[in-house]
C-alpha cells in the first residue's frame, strides 16, 4: 500500500511540473540560446553512441536472419525484417534508452545538484520558475531531437545489415534488392508510428529526470540515489508505454 502511494505522489508531482513548465510555452522563443544549447546536449553528444549501436543491431539483425530465414528459402525478405524490425520497435525503443542513460542522468544529477545546493531556491526567490527556465527547453529540445536521432538510427540499421547480406557469403543479397524488399514492405505509417513512440518515450524521460532532480532532498550522497532512481524509472517507463502506445497505434 505504501509503494503504491509512492508512485502516486510521483505521478501527481510529474503531472504538476509538466502543467507548470507549458504555462511558460509563450516564452519559449525568448529562450532560444537555452533551447539550442539543450539540443546541443541531447542530440549532438547522443549521436555517435546511436550510430554505432544502431549499425551493429542492424548488422546482427541481418546476420540472425540470414542463419534462420535460409532454412525456409525466404532470405530474400531480410530487408523487410531488418527494415521493419528498427522503424517500428527498435529503432525508437534502442534511441530513448540511450537518452535516458546519457542525457536523462545527466539532467538529474544537474537540477538534484542545485537543489541540494540551494541554487533552485535562489531562482525561487528571485521570482525566476525553474519550470520555465530548466525544464521547458528541456522538453522542448527532447521533441525537437528524438525524431532526427530515431530516423539516423533508422537509416544506419539498415545499412549495417545492407553491409551484412552483401559481404557474408551465406546470405549473398545484393543491396539493390536488400532495400528494394525494405521499400515494398515498409509502409509511411510504419514510419511515423515509430517517430511518435521516440516522441512520447523522449518526453516522459526528460520530465521525469526533470522532477526527480527537483525534488532531491538531503546531501550528495542523495544525488547519485536521485540519479540511479531517475534511470531505472525511466527505463520501465519505456517499457511499460511501449505496450500501450503500440497497442493505441495498431
Amino acid at each position: 500500500m505504501k509503494q503504491f502511494t509512492t508512485i502516486l505522489e510521483a505521478f501527481g508531482s510529474t503531472l504538476q511540473l509538466l502543467v507548470r513548465s507549458l504555462s511558460f510555452v509563450s516564452t519559449l522563443p525568448r529562450q532560444r540560446a537555452r533551447f539550442i544549447e539543450q539540443c546541443y546536449m541531447i542530440g549532438y553528444t547522443t549521436l555517435p553512441i546511436v550510430a554505432i549501436l544502431s549499425y551493429f543491431i542492424g548488422s546482427v539483425l541481418a546476420l540472425q536472419a540470414g542463419y534462420s530465414m535460409q532454412n525456409f528459402g525466404a532470405k530474400q525478405f531480410i530487408g523487410s525484417l531488418v527494415g521493419l524490425s528498427l522503424v517500428r520497435e527498435l529503432g525508437p525503443v534502442m534511441v530513448s534508452i540511450l537518452v535516458a542513460g546519457r542525457v536523462g542522468s545527466a539532467i538529474t544529477a544537474e537540477l538534484a545538484s542545485m537543489k541540494v545546493y540551494q541554487e533552485i531556491d535562489a531562482l525561487e526567490t528571485m521570482n525566476i520558475p525553474p519550470a520555465r527556465l530548466l525544464v521547458l527547453p528541456r522538453l522542448a529540445a527532447v521533441l525537437f531531437m528524438m525524431p532526427v536521432l530515431t530516423m539516423i538510427a533508422n537509416l544506419v540499421g539498415w545499412f549495417g545489415g545492407a553491409l551484412v547480406c552483401k559481404y557474408v557469403s551465406m546470405i549473398g543479397i545484393e543491396p539493390e534488392a536488400y532495400f528494394a524488399v525494405l521499400r515494398r514492405y515498409m509502409e509511411f505509417k510504419d514510419v511515423l508510428n515509430g517517430l511518435i513512440k521516440a516522441e512520447v518515450f523522449g518526453f516522459v524521460v526528460v520530465l521525469v529526470c526533470c522532477d526527480i532532480g527537483l525534488n532531491t532532498r538531503g546531501g550528495p550522497r542523495e544525488i547519485g540515489a536521485a540519479v540511479t532512481r531517475a534511470v531505472v524509472t525511466s527505463l520501465i517507463l519505456i517499457l511499460v508505454l511501449d505496450y500501450f502506445v503500440t497497442k493505441a497505434l495498431m
